[in-house]
């Protein structure tokens, strides 16, 4: 899947507060595997997130491998918007 780095850090932002700790805790990964899913550059603490940058406009592409993450961050926003 490709996604704008700008459409996903724009999903991360609208995720409420506690969303990246329970998005660790139901996939069984480190919080700061998620941050990186979303733009963080942390591998010391978090692991690496199966994406692939590509420059370009609006932020350029990202290429996801796995949408897990994605997949339960935009149910998140979906619960909490309702």
């Amino acid at each position: 899947m490709n996604i704008s780095y700008n459409e996903l850090r724009d999903i991360k932002h609208k995720l409420p507060t506690g969303s990246v700790s329970r998005i660790a805790q139901e996939l069984n990964l480190d919080e700061q595997t998620v941050r990186n899913y979303f733009g963080a550059s942390d591998y010391d603490e978090g692991g690496i997130t199966g994406k692939h940058h590509q420059p370009g406009p609006n932020g350029g592409i990202v290429n996801i491998e796995n949408t897990h993450i994605l997949d339960l961050a935009k149910q998140i926003i979906q619960e909490n918007s309702n």
